[in-house]
């Protein structure tokens, strides 16, 4: 029951702050991490700007990601920070819904229910 006696809007906006920068945090960690991989394999390697190829078939597929990021891809790494990058607002707009719903704020719970749904659907 300690935790209800704490529950306030200041709480709420502070849990919310620290998701978000945490996000970020692990986000950019991820990336350096799969930018040194990737560096350290490619860095020697001359890039080809005379033709372009699209991002391989294996960084398009979200179970492909996480299976090469498992294998140690520089590039699947980089791509699951990109991911957690653009998770971390989507888990603060969920985080927002639990909130609302504690306070009983029927209006910015519907609306942040539309939010999330619009951001579902966009990424689908």
């Amino acid at each position: 029951m300690k935790a209800l006696d704490n529950y306030s809007d200041r709480n709420i906006e502070t849990a919310m702050g620290n998701l978000l920068r945490y996000g970020v945090l692990l986000s950019a960690a991820i990336v350096l991490v799969g930018g040194g991989i990737y560096l350290a394999r490619h860095g020697h390697e001359q890039p080809a700007f005379r033709s372009f190829s699209g991002e391989p078939k294996q960084f398009t597929n979200l179970a492909m990601i996480f299976e090469y990021a498992g294998k140690g891809s520089g590039r699947a790494i980089i791509q699951v920070g990109v991911l957690v990058l653009i998770a971390t607002p989507i888990a603060r707009i969920v985080f927002s819904i639990i909130g609302f719903i504690k306070e009983k704020d029927v209006l910015y719970t519907g609306i942040t229910l539309f939010v999330l749904g619009v951001i579902i659907a966009s990424l689908l």
